[in-house]
């Protein structure tokens, strides 16, 4: 599926830790404006065994001639298939903020339409579903987007101090706050997946509460746990290993590594 040196063999998935026979592959989804690229300080933080790969959406980094999807059913669907093709090991997602809700949203319909069940579910940085706030912002101008960037963090405000990368990724960014902002995540036994669901968060994300991210436990017919690290909406980058760590420890000692 992937070529040497981790650089993708298809469209849709970089592998950052390409391993022939993996115990575990871990499939990571990225936030609004967000690229694989987030996730390639991960490689040293996954437990051996475990096969790395980060989620190509369209409209940056190495995709950036292709049209940033519209909404979530346009995005989700091409992963759904392609993620149908990962049946040689077990399958765990990690999803921060959008890539969150898109991670559920490929999760449940790989259950439905190809009769594939996550061993679990990793959510990040957003409510659950019937919880998140529209923030309104899909036709803030430049100057408003750049503001919310660099309010919420992240590695992707300092590229806005150059002219040329801000014209790059400021349609990406637009892209995806449109599409979340349309999304309407769907409701009672449409949004269940049979895998754990363990959801992580930031103790002063302004936007997130405990009580906003346990109401992911109500889309899980299996188990859930959450847990708060120190830090705003992109605490994850500071706390990546630990959550991993984390994670890992929670997952069954069935798929264990």
């Amino acid at each position: 599926m992937y070529s040497r040196g981790g650089e993708p063999a298809d469209r849709w998935f970089r592998a950052v830790r390409p391993i022939s026979n993996p115990k575990i592959r871990l499939v990571c989804f990225a936030h609004a404006g967000g690229a694989a690229s987030f996730f390639r300080s991960w490689d040293g933080f996954v437990p051996d065994g475990v096969e790395l790969v980060a989620v190509r959406y369209p409209g940056r980094e190495d995709r950036l001639l292709d049209p940033p999807a519209a909404t979530m059913a346009e995005l989700v669907e091409p992963l759904v298939r392609e993620c149908s093709r990962f049946s040689d090991a077990p399958l765990v997602f990690f999803g921060h903020s959008m890539g969150a809700s898109v991670a559920h949203e490929v999760a449940v319909r790989l259950q439905v339409e190809c009769g594939v069940t996550l061993s679990a579910l990793a959510v990040s940085g957003r409510a659950g579903p019937g919880r998140e706030v529209a923030r309104g912002l899909a036709d803030a101008s430049d100057l408003q987007l750049i503001e919310d960037v660099g309010l919420l963090g992240g590695t992707v405000a300092g590229t806005f101090e150059n002219a040329d990368l801000r014209e790059l990724i400021l349609p990406a960014i637009r892209a995806d706050y449109r599409l979340i902002e349309r999304y309407r995540a769907p409701q009672a036994e449409n949004a269940m997946v049979d895998a754990p669901i363990y959801a992580y968060y930031g103790s002063q994300d302004a936007e997130l509460s405990e009580d906003s991210m346990e109401s992911w436990s109500a889309v899980t017919r299996a188990g859930f746990a959450a847990r708060a690290f120190d830090g705003g909406h992109f605490y994850l980058v500071e706390h990546a290993e630990a959550v991993l760590r984390d994670l890992f420890l929670r997952i069954d000692s069935a798929i264990r590594v």
